[in-house]
């Protein structure tokens, strides 16, 4: 791996060539959407976004065996119930700090800046909020905790339930480690499905560059950039400043606690962060940033159960937006929040938050839930509608830091991050 490495281009790997797409990408739809109609803009973006579709339910259709198998094996590994109880409270912990900080330092940034006071509401489009308001009603912590546990671990697989088949696998994998050597040969059959899995990432990767090239020329064909830039310069402006904020506190985290090597993963990590910001999907690179944290030195069952529960409990840049729009619509309509109130906000979309990985939109939903119950305009939404996709392309990207710094804490807590065992750059 490191003679390719070294004789490999930047603009040859996948690196490169997801750069060049994101900005042909651009520049395509930047030209359709200046030369032809809108209606015709419109059918051209359904069409080419087809690419991304396509892209990314290839990544969908390795995500669940890869999840179950390589944490059944995990937790085999761990070998006892005491050692998943230590590493998952572990994680938990980062994951609950983390979510918190996020979400905090969304409120700062919305109550120093306030880029909702004074806005003009009169271009609201009403129409657009309705597909996003329809899946409030099951934003709920009676429903979270109701939707954990899955009624069968075949519909669970089917639809992608990351939570779900992380409760199924952990059962699994503890009693598959209780019965010790006798159900060995069938930990090493899902070990060698895991490696099968991981290799076809590297088939279904060669597509990210398609995927993202078709994911921001359907955006830019149908959205006037220059007009959205001055539009909404001070809300995406502010929020801008609050994601950078995070990954600053991210950072400098990541180098209290792994010192120099923060660096190697950051370079690890570099082309999943990408693919997470073109296509808006932090799912979308799953299963490559479950090969590249292994490659970075973390061990194979720490990964395997850290990821799993970070794409469910450790969304930080979602978080972060969560808190920021929610206060963003009640400054438009001049709702004064107190700071009592803000925090009773902040603890509740710290819980209805959890597990809505895989939901289409989840942040917008979460957050327009939040709303209704705030007595805050739900139809706020559509303030922030427009520009949505552009935020969610930070926030994607923020989510994969977020988890793959996690994943590395905790493997070097749990001694995983031997220097002999780190794949050279």
């Amino acid at each position: 791996m490191d003679h390719t490495t070294k004789k490999t281009s930047f603009f040859s790997g996948l690196t490169g060539q997801i750069l060049i797409a994101m900005v042909l990408g651009a520049v395509l739809g930047i030209i359709i959407h200046n030369s032809i109609t809108p209606e015709d803009a419109q059918n051209f973006s359904s069409k080419i976004k087809i690419l991304a579709t396509v892209f990314i339910r290839l990544v969908q259709m390795i995500i669940s065996p890869l999840v179950f198998t390589t944490l059944v094996v995990g937790i085999a590994k761990l070998g006892d119930i005491k050692a998943v109880g230590r590493i998952g409270g572990k994680a938990m912990a980062w994951f609950f700090t983390a979510s918190f900080v996020s979400l905090l330092l969304g409120m700062l940034f919305v109550n120093v800046l306030k880029p909702g006071v004074g806005l003009n509401l009169s271009n609201v489009d009403l129409a657009a909020v309705s597909e996003v308001t329809a899946k409030t009603q099951n934003i709920s912590f009676d429903n979270f905790i109701e939707h954990i546990v899955p009624k069968s671990i075949f519909e669970a697989m089917a639809t992608n339930e990351i939570l779900q088949i992380v409760i199924f696998s952990i059962f699994f994998g503890l009693a598959a480690a209780s019965l010790g050597e006798y159900v060995k040969p069938v930990i090493t059959a899902f070990d060698k499905i895991s490696h099968i899995v991981l290799k076809m990432v590297n088939f279904v990767m060669k597509f990210a560059p398609i995927g993202v090239f078709g994911a921001i020329a359907g955006v830019f064909a149908v959205r006037d950039f220059q007009e959205l830039a001055i539009t909404y310069f001070k809300f995406f402006g502010s929020f801008l400043i609050g994601i950078s904020s995070l990954w600053v506190v991210l950072g400098v985290v990541g180098y209290i606690f792994l010192k120099g090597r923060m660096t190697v993963l950051l370079k690890r990590i570099v082309s999943p962060l990408i693919i997470a910001f073109g296509t808006t999907s932090s799912e979308a690179v799953f299963p490559k940033l479950t090969e590249e944290l292994e490659r970075f030195g973390v061990k194979d069952r720490i990964v395997s159960f850290m990821l799993p529960l970070g794409y469910s409990f450790n969304l930080d840049g979602s978080m972060m937006y969560m808190t920021f729009a929610s206060i963003f619509i009640a400054q438009a309509y001049g709702i004064d929040l107190s700071l009592g109130t803000q925090m009773t906000m902040l603890l509740v979309l710290m819980l209805t938050s959890k597990g809505i990985a895989g939901v289409p939109r989840a942040s917008l939903v979460v957050v327009a839930a939040t709303c209704g119950m705030f007595d805050i305009p739900v139809e706020g939404i559509a303030l922030i509608l427009p520009i949505d996709h552009f935020c969610d392309m930070f926030r994607s990207a923020t989510n994969v830091l977020g988890n793959a710094l996690a994943t590395s804490v905790v493997g070097k807590w749990e001694g995983s991050d031997d220097a002999d065992e780190v794949v050279s750059l």
